[in-house]
């Protein structure tokens, strides 16, 4: 059921909630969780079905808030409840002009009592998230680097501004990575790593955190480069693991299937798919304490990734090759 409030108040919005329960025999003591999706400017659907589909595993009361800054002064609301809502309950916001100045203000009063708050900029995060209006009531703060390509320090302004309970997709999506790479190091012959080498898109700042990860975990020097659009234009391309007896070589040649290759085994063709918007939301919900592995990554491991770089003199961040340099060469 969907039901349109236009020029309403926020009280309103609130008593109408209380109505559509009280009429519908649905209740909010089984939601887990308040999560408010902040965007500017464009509707969120994309976003608002992820966190449908997540709410079956996590049944939360969704508050999403688009703001118009430069329109006329109003509020508009929509309700979706039911088969339009999945386990949970969508408040859509829409605050235009002045209306949007305040956003604590707007969803304060559509929190639900004593449960924990989730906040998502799926699009156009604040430059420090703890410290924006609605990040200072979050206990977890999620926000998208991989939604801004262009950004060269994009993960330079996570690692400076980062607090407890912040964390982002671009992380969320290296878990399968993670869990492949984990299971190839604890097998035979049990020897050191020495070396790791990361390629990826430069669409994708998964691939620099996965590299910062396994600097991390290894304690080993750790190369990172962009590959060209032409040869890979998006997400992890391949890992290198550098041993004694010869290398590691996990490469991803589809979106859904990566090759590994070990010495003196024949190659294994893995299933590694992409992960959907869907399974990365899901999975941040699961926990609502501080990502503390994240937390070191971001930035002690990010430090270290950049520190050879500087020592060099050189960019902390690799060049992005251009498909058009290449047919010049």
């Amino acid at each position: 059921m969907i039901i349109d409030l236009n020029e309403t108040t926020v009280s309103t919005v609130a008593r109408k909630l209380v109505s559509v329960r009280e009429e519908g025999g649905a209740v909010a003591l089984g939601r887990v969780l308040t999560l408010i999706i902040k965007s500017d400017y464009r509707p969120v659907e994309e976003a608002i079905e992820a966190a449908n589909d997540a709410s079956r595993e996590h049944p939360m009361r969704v508050i999403v808030l688009v703001t118009h800054p430069e329109d006329a002064s109003r509020l508009d609301a929509q309700i979706r409840v039911g088969g339009d809502a999945g386990a949970s309950e969508v408040v859509i916001l829409r605050a235009h002009g002045d209306a949007g100045s305040n956003p604590e203000s707007l969803v304060t009063g559509l929190l639900l009592p004593d449960a924990p708050v989730v906040v998502w900029w799926p699009d156009s995060p604040p430059a420090a998230p703890a410290l924006d209006p609605l990040g200072r009531i979050a206990h977890r703060r999620i926000t998208d680097s991989s939604t801004s390509p262009e950004a060269a320090d994009r993960l330079q302004r996570l690692d400076e501004t980062y607090r407890p309970g912040d964390t982002d997709l671009a992380w969320t999506r290296l878990t399968r990575w993670r869990e492949q790479l984990a299971a190839v190091v604890d097998q035979p012959p049990y020897e050191d790593v020495t070396a790791v080498e990361v390629r990826g898109a430069s669409t994708s700042p998964s691939t620099a955190l996965l590299a910062a990860w396994l600097g991390l975990a290894l304690e080993v020097p750790v190369a990172w480069q962009y590959e060209r659009p032409s040869t890979w234009d998006h997400g992890i391309h391949s890992v290198r693991l550098a041993r004694p007896s010869g290398d590691i070589l996990l490469e991803r040649h589809s979106p859904t299937h990566a090759t590994l290759t070990q010495p003196g085994q024949p190659d294994h063709d893995l299933l590694l798919p992409r992960r959907s918007l869907r399974e990365c939301l899901a999975e941040e919900l699961r926990r609502l304490d501080p990502d503390r592995l994240y937390g070191r990554v971001i930035t002690d491991g990010w430090d270290a990734l950049r520190a050879p770089a500087e020592t060099h003199g050189t960019a902390a961040v690799p060049t992005i090759p251009s498909d058009d340099a290449e047919s010049a060469e």
